[in-house]
């Protein structure tokens, strides 16, 4: 599968193949319902988001990581040789590290803004020392960084049916949409790291503050103000995503069902909360496998009847069959896996 797909994006060079093979690896580890999302994707479309994805994974692993010892100065210390390797890297193309050099050379091929990198990494940097945020304007400067450039570094990869400005608004408005539904499933195990997304105003609005989520963590006991607080939260997020859906009908028609796949099950996962009574403070949410299963096949049918409709357009097969789309897809992401987001 690797061969195909670096083949069909044109990489050739043995160790640039074996960089995005690097991050395919990455990807298929640490973001299995993404990478199966990504399978959607024509093969030519995929090693530049297993790149992105890559090295994503990778800040986010230094910052993160529960299994390190690492402290606080040692990550931060971490993050600026990753920047500084990422500048030489994107100047020049040439870079030790196999998931700089996969990056470099995606963003060289997409034209795929710098300034995207710079301000991921600074979002990162702020994990290390801040731990809480005020309001939700003051949450979404971190999230600008954090999520909206993600959407931004996707879209060259995508390709639209419209300018790329008209676009971008809503690329970004899904990537913030993502994360915020990340903060709220993954709320009770960011409290064990220090830190909270979950604002402070909105909270405050119910009656709770960050002394009571810690409480009900650590004791198990629910609290009604808790459950309205966690309720608002999600409310917003779907306002967010309904500013995102307008993009998916933006994007070049044979990359509208990954993207659509994973727009439902990450959408779903606020159902799922919804569902299980907002106990995220206790327990992480799960889609079930059924619900899973037929957006699977959804996805799989609409890539299908895209790449179909091209091939009779312009007559000329340039690659697999579409019977031979990654069928694969739809046991993976129907099969629930342990700190899976969907």
């Amino acid at each position: 599968m690797t061969v195909r797909e670096l083949d069909a994006a044109g990489i050739l060079e043995p160790g640039l193949r074996a960089a995005y093979a690097r991050c395919r690896e990455l990807n298929a580890r640490h973001g299995k319902t993404y990478f199966l999302a990504t399978r959607l994707l024509p093969v030519d479309r995929r090693p530049a988001v297993h790149a992105l994805y890559g090295f994503a994974r990778w800040a986010d692993d230094i910052v993160d990581d529960l299994d390190s010892t690492a402290t606080t100065e040692e990550r931060a210390a971490a993050l600026l040789a990753l920047e500084a390797q990422l500048e030489s890297g994107l100047r020049d193309g040439r870079a030790a590290e196999p998931v700089i050099r996969a990056l470099a050379d995606t963003a060289a091929r997409h034209g795929i803004d710098h300034q995207h990198f710079t301000d991921f990494l600074a979002s990162m940097r702020s994990d290390l020392t801040v731990t809480g945020y005020a309001s939700l304007e003051d949450l979404g400067g971190y999230m600008h960084g954090s999520a909206a450039v993600i959407g931004l570094q996707m879209l060259p990869v995508l390709g639209t049916v419209v300018h790329h400005d008209e676009a971008a608004g809503p690329a970004a408005a899904l990537g913030v949409a993502f994360q915020l539904t990340n903060f709220l499933r993954d709320v009770g195990e960011d409290l064990d790291r220090g830190r909270l997304y979950l604002p402070a105003d909105l909270i405050a609005a119910h009656g709770v503050d960050r002394a009571r989520l810690e409480w009900s963590r650590r004791t198990g006991a629910r609290d009604p103000r808790i459950t309205e607080a966690l309720r608002a939260f999600a409310a917003h997020n779907r306002t967010v995503y309904r500013r995102a859906l307008p993009g998916l009908g933006m994007l070049d028609p044979v990359a509208r069902p990954c993207i659509r796949t994973a727009f439902v099950l990450y959408s779903g996962i606020l159902d799922a909360i919804e569902a299980d009574g907002y106990a995220v403070l206790h327990r992480r949410a799960v889609v079930p496998r059924r619900r899973r299963a037929a957006v699977a096949l959804d996805g799989l049918a609409r890539a299908l009847a895209a790449r179909t409709a091209i091939h009779r357009r312009t007559r000329t097969v340039t690659g697999p069959c579409p019977a031979t789309l990654d069928r694969t897809a739809v046991t993976g992401i129907a099969t629930p896996v342990r700190g899976e987001a969907a």
